[in-house]
C-alpha cells in the first residue's frame, strides 16, 4: 500500500502543464538536463557524421535551411521568449535516400537530403517540416518523451549504443550516458497523436508568421503519402491518420492572416498562439 501511495505521489509530482498547450505532461527530466544532455548527444551524433563527411557545409542548400530556420526561430522566440536562450543550430544530413529531420531539446536541429532529392520539397514546404520539429521542442514534447525513456529499463540499463544517425543501415557507435540516449530515442520514437497534433497546430502558425504559405503543409503530407517503396522514415515517427491532410487544411485557414500580414510586411500582432483556445 505504501509503496503503491509513493508511486502515486511521485507520478503526480512528475505532472506538469504545458505553458503553451495547457496539457499536463509527464515529466521527471528538468529542462536544463533536457536541453544540456540533448546538446551533448547532438555533438556527438554530428561529430561521427561530419566524419564520413555527410555534414553539408557552404552549400546553396545548407544557406537556405539556415535562411528559413533563422525566421521560423524568430517566431518561435516570441511565442516562447526563454527559448531565446537556446543556442539554435541546424545541420543538413547528406543522406539523399531519407526523408526526415528533427529538433531535439534546446533547438539543435538537423534535416536530410532526402526531403529535396526524394519530395523535391520546396522552400515552403522545408519551412513546415523545420516549423513542425521546432513546435516538438517548444512544447516540451522531446523533454517529455525524454521522462517516457529516461524510465525505461532499456535507458536505465544500457552504457552505450548504436544509433541510426543518417538513416538505412548506416549506424554509428555513441557511447551515452542515459539522458544523452533518452534526447536521441526522444527524436527517434512514435509520437503520440496528441503531441503530434500540437505540433501540427504550433508549426504551422510559426511558418505562416514567418511568411511561409501554409497550403505547403497539405502538399507536403501529399508528397510523403504518395512516397514510393514504403514510407518516408519522417512517417514512422509521426503517426499518420486517414484525416491529417484536412486537418492541416483546417489549420491552413485560420493562420492565413497571420501569412498575409508577413508577405504584406506587417508582424502578427501578439505573441500569443491563436491555433490554442484563449483562456
Amino acid at each position: 500500500m505504501r509503496r503503491s501511495a509513493s508511486a502515486l505521489l511521485l507520478l503526480l509530482a512528475a505532472c506538469q502543464t504545458s505553458s503553451l498547450t495547457g496539457r499536463s505532461q509527464y515529466m521527471v527530466v528538468s529542462e536544463q538536463m533536457a536541453v544540456s544532455q540533448s546538446a551533448a548527444a547532438y555533438v556527438q551524433m554530428m561529430g561521427e557524421l561530419d566524419k564520413k563527411k555527410k555534414i553539408e557545409a557552404g552549400t546553396e542548400r545548407e544557406k537556405k535551411v539556415r535562411e528559413i530556420t533563422d525566421r521560423l526561430v524568430a517566431q518561435a522566440v516570441r511565442v516562447r521568449p526563454d527559448a531565446k536562450g537556446w543556442a539554435w543550430e541546424v545541420k543538413v544530413i547528406d543522406d539523399p535516400k531519407t526523408v526526415n529531420a528533427f529538433c531535439m531539446a534546446g533547438g539543435k536541429m538537423a534535416i536530410y537530403s532526402g526531403m529535396w532529392e526524394k519530395l523535391k520539397a520546396t522552400d515552403d514546404e522545408i519551412a513546415q517540416v523545420m516549423g513542425h520539429e521546432i513546435a516538438h521542442a517548444l512544447a516540451d514534447h522531446t523533454r517529455e518523451r525524454m521522462s517516457i525513456a529516461m524510465t525505461s529499463a532499456a535507458v536505465t540499463t544500457a552504457a552505450a549504443v548504436a544509433i541510426t544517425v543518417a538513416g538505412g543501415d548506416e549506424r554509428a557507435g555513441l557511447a551515452l550516458t542515459g539522458a544523452q540516449l533518452a534526447s536521441v530515442l526522444a527524436i527517434q520514437l512514435p509520437n503520440s497523436r496528441e503531441s503530434e497534433a500540437e505540433a501540427d497546430q504550433i508549426g504551422i502558425e510559426l511558418a505562416a508568421r514567418a511568411g511561409y504559405d501554409p497550403k505547403a503543409a497539405v502538399t507536403l503530407w501529399q508528397k510523403m503519402g504518395k512516397e514510393g517503396g514504403g514510407p518516408p522514415e519522417f512517417l514512422s515517427t509521426h503517426p499518420s491518420p486517414q484525416n491529417r491532410a484536412a486537418r492541416l487544411a483546417e489549420l491552413g485557414a485560420r493562420v492565413q492572416p497571420l501569412y498575409e500580414a508577413a508577405r504584406a510586411g506587417r508582424p502578427a500582432e501578439g505573441d500569443k498562439l491563436i491555433t490554442f483556445p484563449r483562456k
